[in-house]
């Protein structure tokens, strides 16, 4: 008992700090106090894989989880970049986005985090889940999704996009970028006007937004995701009952698909984006959610380009 008294005093200031924290920087945007940032470090480009000189198939932003507090991209997040960029160089892919942070300020830059990096780095962690958090408070969430909505339309726009092009973009998303991701629909269908795929794997996300913009959502999950299961328990909106929640309107109209991708944990060494786990057909983990990833994509582009005469392979 003592120990959990010692737990609840240390963490509950720790979180209310948090969770303000979190709130202070959609305001900040909304008041016009801050401008988000939009330049990169020096030689990062704004997108890799397929030449900027012509149009791709696709543009492809990847959302990271909540382990996402820099430019560049973390470990496992990275793995998996690299494994869609080698498996289709016909992309243009995105990963600087930041998710969790409305501002686009990468939090391991900012001087204060730096220190608490290296002393007390869970508290990264958890300001990113707070940020999750506040996307989701409906007082908070329109301001939260246009900020980074905006924040993605104007990285894609630097990485070449044309507004109106009829190029699509693809929101790839894992764990807790599946709020940010269905978020920026209407904010990036507003600005770029264009076509929007989403793709969420073992998205964690309140379902209460509205999905009617973009062309279709793959879902992309397994039985044995126990942080994307709580999500769906969590949050009413995922709830069959809340029919009019953007989640059900969405499932309703047929544009949500579910894709498992058994027996793949959303964390640790069997998680969906495992380089070493095996599967019985040879793969890794990895490899799987990268060939499913890369067909949802080409299949989009097949069934938007087949004619009577060239059916879809």
């Amino acid at each position: 008992m003592n120990d959990f008294l010692l737990w609840a005093c240390v963490l509950g200031p720790v979180l209310l700090a948090e969770g303000l924290l979190a709130r202070y920087e959609v305001l900040a945007y909304s008041a016009g106090f801050r401008a988000p940032t939009i330049e990169l470090p020096e030689g990062m480009p704004y997108a890799r894989g397929a030449a900027a000189d012509a149009p791709p198939d696709a543009y492809l932003v990847y959302l990271d989880g909540i382990g996402k507090r820099r430019v560049r991209d973390t470990r496992d997040g990275g793995q998996l970049v690299r494994a869609v960029l080698a498996a289709a160089p016909e992309l243009r892919v995105l990963g600087q986005v930041q998710p969790y942070s409305p501002l686009a300020d990468p939090l391991a830059d900012r001087p204060v985090w730096a220190w608490l990096r290296r002393r007390i780095g869970l508290l990264l962690f958890l300001h990113n889940v707070m940020q999750i958090f506040v996307a989701a408070d409906h007082r908070y969430r329109p301001l939260y999704n246009r900020a980074v909505g905006s924040q993605i339309a104007t990285q894609l726009r630097l990485a070449g996009y044309r507004p109106d092009s009829g190029v699509p973009v693809v929101l790839l998303s894992y764990s807790g970028g599946a709020q940010v991701a269905t978020g920026a629909v209407d904010a990036l269908h507003t600005r770029l006007r264009c076509p929007l795929v989403v793709i969420t794997l073992g998205g964690f996300h309140n379902g209460a937004n509205d999905l009617s913009r973009a062309e279709h959502l793959h879902q992309l999950t397994s039985a044995y995701d126990r942080i994307e299961r709580v999500g769906t328990w969590i949050f009413p909106q995922r709830w069959r009952l809340f029919r009019r929640s953007g989640w059900n309107r969405a499932r309703r109209a047929g544009k949500i698909t579910v894709h498992r991708l058994d027996p793949a944990t959303h964390l640790g060494p069997r998680s969906y984006i495992s380089p070493e786990h095996g599967l019985p057909d040879g793969r890794s983990l990895l490899d799987r959610t990268t060939d499913t990833v890369v067909s949802l994509v080409r299949a989009r582009q097949g069934a938007t380009t087949a004619t009577p005469d060239r059916p879809v392979p």
